[in-house]
């Protein structure tokens, strides 16, 4: 990819006239959850086509391309700087002219003139985006211009599994299992009570991650390259090596095949395309999750074998769900022990675009409308960046989600938005949150790998991506024990 140093050198000063009302407008994502959010709730789209055939046309003859790059290795960045280094020789309708990021990369992108003022150059008004949630265009602002706007916010919360609740606390009431779990010290108190149950706390050693480095108390790299050694970030080592040693938790790496099947049913095999099984599930209490994470990820994990449109078959006797054929309707969430956010989703005008004004209108109608901020809500689950939708559903007593056993969600999410904080974010995030959890899940686990074992990998991972950071002393002078 291209350092964020580069980036900003390659990127001019101004954007310049182009040619109006292109005849492909391309959108780069690195995967299809803007492409349904656009396909199911933008109204000016005709679709034709099943599948790669499938194609989408606008009022005025516009057709949407979506290019979708993984975000595996860096790929979706590394494809995506490419894209816009060459976009002033690049071919009108080969031109990049939306394209999405992500929290932890945002201001790589932002701080560029590779992306448009959403106001001065796309034409978007205060009013229209006066009910968005401050912190979602706080992270995209720089130097007092928007450079992006998104459809969704995404503060987290502890998703837990209700029959274990039950047996093990002796509730599976949200209220009441946010009063166990409300502090880390009752959160680690309630670990031990699950072991004894035979069932992991976690599955797997960066399920915690998040709550502790979004309360980092500053940012990760200081003004003259330094990486700091955050107070929060040594809590999660400590913490997670002692949930390591005491077997709460799983060396199960996020997105793996065990994560995912320790999601799932009781002793569900999740196996590869060939049919080997990859996975076999285990009993796990619960997971941190954001908005886009339980509709997006957990629900399908859930329920692998597509029992929810069946539930009359995934039912024991006494009518409670059989936890060995779904965990549809099983989850239920709280707030955990620490505010926290993850991710989220930014659409971004970029430089050299032809398609300014259709841009304006996506972008109006799928971040800003308060009617289909509602609609995505209700059909996805997704937690819509629209304070008056939002309002609406965490209010109606009649509002609930099947696949948290009729919980409104939307009520804690509401809570939880209003606290989000990114004042803290930086261009290097990504590079060093993924860094340091898989620097440091040998140190977890291998009892002869230490503490400086696993620096030493950080910073080789460091050096290899962001040669221009250094490490404070701090991190050579920490025993990786003491608080």
């Amino acid at each position: 990819a291209i350092s964020t140093t580069g980036l900003l050198a390659l990127a001019g000063c101004s954007e310049t006239k182009t040619e109006e009302n292109g005849k492909v407008l391309n959108i780069m994502c690195w995967n299809t959850e803007f492409q349904e959010r656009f396909e199911g709730f933008y109204p000016d789209v005709t679709i034709k086509g099943e599948g790669t055939k499938k194609t989408y046309t606008l009022k005025n003859g516009v057709e949407v391309k979506f290019v979708i790059e993984p975000n595996d290795n860096n790929n979706y960045q590394n494809k995506l700087d490419e894209k816009l280094k060459g976009q002033d020789k690049a071919a009108a309708d080969d031109k990049v002219d939306m394209f999405l990021i992500e929290a932890d990369y945002a201001t790589k992108y932002t701080k560029t003139s590779y992306t448009l003022d959403l106001k001065t150059d796309i034409g978007l008004t205060a009013e229209d985006l006066a009910d968005q949630y401050k912190y979602t265009q706080d992270i995209v602002t720089y130097d007092g211009h928007l450079k992006a706007t998104s459809w969704q916010a995404t503060p987290g919360l502890f998703a837990y599994r209700r029959d274990i609740a039950k047996s093990v606390l002796g509730t599976d009431d949200p209220a009441r299992v946010q009063e166990k779990i409300s502090d880390w010290t009752k959160f680690n108190e309630v670990a031990a009570q699950m072991k004894t149950a035979n069932v992991k706390m976690l599955s797997g050693f960066a399920d915690n991650y998040r709550p502790y480095s979004n309360n980092m108390t500053d940012k990760w790299v200081t003004n003259d390259n330094t990486i700091r050694l955050d107070p929060e970030i040594k809590k999660w080592i400590v913490n997670t090596k002692d949930y390591a040693d005491k077997k709460y938790i799983d060396d199960a790496p996020l997105w793996s095949a065990q994560w995912q099947a320790d999601q799932g049913p009781d002793g569900h095999a999740l196996k590869d395309e060939k049919g080997n099984v990859t996975a076999t599930g285990k009993k796990t209490f619960g997971f941190f999750y954001s908005t886009w994470g339980i509709n997006f990820t957990l629900a399908g994990n859930a329920d692998p074998d597509g029992y929810a449109k069946k539930m009359n078959e995934a039912k024991n006797p006494d009518g409670s769900i059989d936890t060995t054929k779904t965990l549809y309707g099983d989850y239920a969430v709280c707030k955990g022990p620490a505010s926290w956010y993850w991710g989220g989703s930014w659409l971004c005008a970029a430089k050299g675009t032809d398609n300014k004004e259709e841009i304006k209108d996506i972008m109006k109608k799928l971040t800003c409308d308060a009617t289909i901020a509602e609609n995505i809500t209700r059909e996805t689950q997704d937690y819509t960046n629209n304070k008056t939708a939002m309002n609406k559903l965490a209010n109606d007593v009649s509002y609930g989600s099947e696949f948290l056993g009729g919980q409104n969600h939307i009520a804690l999410f509401k809570e939880s938005a209003e606290k989000i904080d990114m004042s803290n974010a930086g261009p290097y995030d990504q590079t060093l949150n993924e860094g340091i959890q898989n620097s440091f899940e040998a140190y977890f686990f291998n009892e002869t790998t230490t503490y400086a074992n696993a620096l030493a990998a950080f910073k080789k991972t460091v050096e290899e991506k962001a040669n221009n950071l250094k490490f404070s002393s701090e991190w050579d002078a920490w025993d990786g024990k003491t608080l």
